[in-house]
Parts: C-alpha cells; structure tokens; sequence
C-alpha cells in the first residue's frame, strides 16, 4: 500500500484521518463480514486506495463509493480497472443523499437490490457523526460493517450497567458486535490506536416507540453524567422531581439509578410513559 501511493505521489493526510488499510487478508475478512452478495448494493464510505472496494466489486451487484478526498479518485479507478458495476462519487459521506444515490444505481443495475449494505474504513473523527448519518438516511438496510477505534467498538456493543448515548442510540435501530481487532501495524500510516471491526445488523421490526421522542429522553438521562435519573430527566426535559419519579416507578425503574445502567427496553418504557 505504502509502494502504491507513493508511486502516486499521494501523502496521507492527516486533516482527512486517513490510516489506509494495508493488509489483503484482513480487507477479505471485512468484507466476507459484510455478508454481501450478487444482487446486493453496497455503499462504501471512504475507499481510499481500494483496498476494499477491489473485493466488493467482485461480490456485490453495484458498489457506491464516497470518497472525500479528490486525489485519490483516479488511483481508485486504476485499482479498480475495468470494473463496471461501481459508481465512485467525490462528497462528503456526512452529506451526500444516499437515498438517491441508491435510486441512481438502481436504474444502471437494472433490477431490484436484494440488500443494501454498508461498508467504511471510518476515520476516528467523524466515526459518531458517520454511524448517525448511516443509522438515519432512511434506507431499508441490511448490516453495516465499520472499521472503528476500539474503544468505540466496545462502547457500542456495551450493555448494563456501561450504557452510553452512543450504545442506545445504536442499538435502538440493531444488534451491534465487535467482530474481531486490527493492530496498528495492518495499517499506512499506522494510527497510534488499536482498531476493531464491528457489524450491526439492522432490527426487521420496526421501532415500537417513536424514535424522536425516545433520544429526547436518552439525551436528557446522560446530560449529566453520574447523576440520578430523577435528576436529570428534572433538568433534561423540563419536568419536576415528581413526575420524574413518578415516571421511573410506572416503569419500574428506580428514581436512584444512573443512565448507564438502563437497558434499551427500560429506555423504551421510560419514553412511553414520560411522553
């Protein structure tokens, strides 16, 4: 990876987070964790230098790859040769409208997508923001596989009592698992963290409460970290200490406890009778 992009004239940047993944063996391994197949789209968010989007475009019905990075365009088209089924779009994965770039794929491949799934090689920075963005763009998606710090991996797959924002907000819309673990040295440059591969699959159910509603409430509980909950749903949602409490108890959550130890369901139960 280093002997190619310098080859190329292409300096990672720094600005950008990009560590790109050198090694071909775990790029399989992502990708296999992805589960993707013939007739299925795949958004892949941050290509880089291919080194995953060279296997997708052999599994995948059509590949979508967003790449911020204008340099790195033309390196991403030799790499990937005379493929046919790929659409590499310069923008900003945080704004770009996937549902039209779906749309937009599906006239060139012609037939209905089995799935749709999501692939990235995240750069740290922009890993919650990006997970957010996935979660909400209102596609019906099947699994999203994401290359992350591994301390997000593990707060994203954390249960009671370590719940964060970032966890109920994840899991909320799937089942997240931190799938295996990637050492610096698989990397160019090499990032001064250890990085983790985490796969969520997306719930098939719809959500049974009101989504806007429920992390109104999740935010107000982690606003004040250590804090109990009757006290910062009392300052979070404008409520009083009565009827926090009174909240708590109708869902058999303790007024005492913290935010960290609720699970998804007691989260649930808490929205419906506070709103």
């Amino acid at each position: 990876m280093s002997s190619r992009l310098k080859a190329r004239g292409i300096i990672p940047r720094k600005s950008l987070g990009q560590n790109f993944l050198a090694d071909d063996a775990t790029a399989r391994r992502i990708v296999d964790a992805s589960e993707v197949g013939r007739n299925d789209l795949v958004f892949e968010i941050g290509p880089g230098a291919g080194a995953l989007t060279t296997h997708l475009v052999k599994r995948a019905g059509w590949v979508v790859a967003v790449e911020l990075d204008q340099t790195l365009i033309s390196t991403l088209r030799e790499e990937l040769g005379e493929a046919r089924n790929v659409t590499i779009v310069h923008g900003d994965a945080l704004k770009v409208d996937f549902i039209q770039l779906a749309q937009e794929a599906a006239h060139a491949f012609g037939k209905p997508f089995g799935a749709i799934r999501f692939v990235a090689n995240l750069p740290y920075y922009i890993t919650s923001a990006a997970i957010r963005r996935i979660l909400e763009c209102g596609l019906s998606i099947a699994t999203i596989v994401l290359t992350v710090q591994t301390e997000v991996a593990e707060r994203v797959t954390a249960q009671p009592p370590d719940m964060s924002l970032l966890a109920v907000s994840v899991q909320f819309y799937g089942r997240p698992d931190l799938l295996f673990r990637i050492p610096p040295s698989q990397f160019y440059p090499q990032p001064g963290v250890e990085s983790a591969v985490l796969r969520i699959r997306l719930h098939n159910q719809p959500p049974d409460v009101d989504a806007q509603k429920l992390f109104r409430v999740v935010k107000a509980g982690f606003s004040q970290p250590r804090k109990q909950l009757r006290n910062t749903l009392t300052a979070g949602l404008g409520v009083t200490k009565a009827q926090a409490e009174a909240a708590l108890r109708q869902s058999g959550i303790e007024p005492d406890r913290r935010a960290e130890t609720l699970s998804l369901e007691e989260w649930k139960r808490l929205t419906n009778y506070l709103c």
